[in-house]
């Protein structure tokens, strides 16, 4: 590929300065996935909180191994979050997961044993092969910050979730819950922004997911009657900076966006920061999290 950065319908609009729709969104997002496949995986299973559990880890406590028996998860990947919970609930769980990127797919079907887990092909906002009430725990990992429109998928999850069911997703949390997540966040978009200066301005998905209190309206208003709590973590990383540098941004996918060359000089800006921030012989990388808990009410 050269120097050439990835370029797509969405990337063209910024650059006009025009508002990207939400199918060049959807584009861009396949694009990613189709160069990057398993890149959210990699960053994601490296990053622990202060008691060991990785993201996936903390999202799976949402599955009630007695009582659920259909766990949905929603923009799946690559499937780490499938295996885990094959691996370590019950075996009569029933599992699907759907994704729109048929490259995170392949992934899936490479580690996931054969007939286990249903692999759906399909975008968030239109679950029609899945009937109403049929789900009995949804997650959502780390993909409903990029989603646009978000509405009809938390109206798709209150569809499909049943009466005394679940809906979990992990999404951002707040950049200052992290310390040196800011700075980070700020030198990848500086580098970006030398490319598409609109970028942040305009970014991926809803920005209201991004927000904890805005995140809560939207879904209280799709789930009415439900109990719906937030919680906040910490993930963490370390390693040599350059390598942390590079698992790091893996996570940003303005990151993507850059040539060859561009990238590099960001990783080599990144390292030097991170082991800036750092205060040990090993350079750390800390990101925030928020886990978003709606408990349906049983039916009366």
């Amino acid at each position: 590929m050269g120097d050439q950065f990835i370029r797509t319908e969405w990337t063209d609009s910024l650059e006009r300065g025009a508002m990207p729709d939400s199918a060049a969104l959807r584009g861009h997002l396949r694009a990613v996935h189709r160069d990057h496949a398993g890149f959210t995986e990699s960053c994601a299973m490296r990053c622990r909180d202060p008691a060991g559990q990785t993201s996936y880890e903390w999202l799976a406590e949402a599955v009630d191994g007695d009582r659920h028996r259909v766990m949905l998860d929603v923009a799946c990947g690559s499937g780490p979050l499938l295996q885990l919970c094959h691996d370590t609930l019950p075996g009569g769980l029933r599992l699907i997961g759907v994704d729109m990127s048929p490259d995170e797919l392949t992934l899936a079907r490479k580690r996931l044993p054969p007939g286990r887990v249903e692999l759906i092909e399909a975008e968030a906002q239109k679950l029609d092969f899945l009937q109403d009430e049929s789900v009995d725990v949804a997650l959502c990992h780390w993909a409903l910050t990029l989603m646009d429109p978000v509405i009809p998928v938390l109206t798709e999850m209150a569809r499909v979730v049943a009466p005394g069911g679940r809906f979990a997703a992990l999404v951002d949390g707040p950049m200052d819950a992290a310390p040196g997540y800011e700075a980070v966040h700020d030198l990848i978009y500086s580098h970006v922004q030398a490319r598409l200066p609109d970028y942040g301005l305009r970014d991926l998905g809803d920005p209201r997911v991004r927000d904890a209190k805005s995140l809560v309206t939207l879904v209280e208003e799709a789930f009415p009657g439900s109990s719906v709590r937030v919680e906040t973590r910490v993930v963490s990383m370390s390693g040599p900076a350059r390598t942390v540098a590079e698992e790091a941004s893996g996570f940003f996918y303005a990151a993507f966006v850059l040539s060859s060359s561009a990238r590099e000089q960001m990783l080599e800006d990144l390292a030097r920061l991170l082991a800036g921030q750092s205060s040990g012989p090993a350079t750390t990388f800390n990101m925030p999290v928020n886990r978003i808990v709606v408990e349906v009410p049983e039916r009366r």
